[in-house]
């Protein structure tokens, strides 16, 4: 039996493939984009989970407990963000390194900081915003935002570490 997301992925090629015999301009135009998006991403990520797969077997657990653990305070917090911060990748990177972060024992608000600060605060985007906007704008822009990114994580880490809150590893 084929599930339900198999039939979708389908039924989306044939439409592409009907778009594209028929000549049908916003369908041909979807499958350029989907095949641009597919060659980005086969050029960023498995660069990426290399570095991962490197970063999980040459940093030990402990140093991630002591930094980025339970106990590590505002200071895991800040950690997060210096360690989001030269990532490329965006979100497709940031959350198996939050996975990986998770499982050698960082805690969870220190978890949402690393994906909040990883969306807010990556240098390359940085640089693109000022040549744009402006240094004053970025700069303004991540002293409202980060200090909100990092409050709100260490609350929400605080509520769900209170209710006993595991997230679902199984992959």
């Amino acid at each position: 039996m084929i599930s339900k997301k198999t039939w979708a992925i389908i039924v989306y090629v044939i439409l592409l493939c009907i778009s594209l015999i028929a000549g049908f301009k916003p369908g041909i135009q979807t499958g350029k984009n989907l095949v641009n998006f597919a060659y980005q991403m086969m050029r960023v990520l498995p660069f990426a989970f290399i570095l991962i797969g490197l970063f999980e077997v040459w940093v030990p657990r402990q140093t991630i407990e002591k930094h980025l653990g339970v106990g590590s305070g505002i200071k895991g917090h800040l950690w997060a963000v210096v360690l989001s911060a030269p990532m490329v990748g965006g979100l497709y990177v940031a959350f198996p390194m939050s996975y990986t972060l998770y499982r050698k024992g960082a805690s969870l608000g220190v978890i949402f900081t690393f994906l909040g600060a990883s969306s807010l605060c990556r240098i390359p985007m940085l640089i693109f915003e000022a040549s744009f906007l402006g240094i004053p704008f970025s700069l303004a822009r991540l002293a409202v935002s980060l200090p909100l990114v990092m409050v709100s994580s260490a609350i929400l880490g605080r509520i769900l570490q209170k209710r006993g809150y595991q997230p679902n590893m199984d992959l």
